[in-house]
């Protein structure tokens, strides 16, 4: 799965990165859009991370979906 399969589909992958990242809201999801950077800087915000550590949730999850 690549980033442009996940962006394209955001709708539908949204329920999966709730499911993963609780913290973040219906409204965080929202802004998310699919845009990866977005996604990084609110896991960040939500959980205290690192950037590093947040690419690597997000590629972990990719990996996954």
């Amino acid at each position: 799965m690549n980033w442009n399969q996940i962006e394209g589909n955001w709708e539908q992958f949204k329920g999966k990165a709730q499911t993963q990242w609780g913290k973040l809201t219906g409204d965080d999801l929202d802004v998310i859009a699919g845009k990866r950077k977005e996604l990084s800087g609110k896991i960040q915000a939500a959980y205290g991370k690192t950037q590093e550590e947040a690419d690597r949730e997000i590629d972990e999850w990719m990996s996954r979906s």
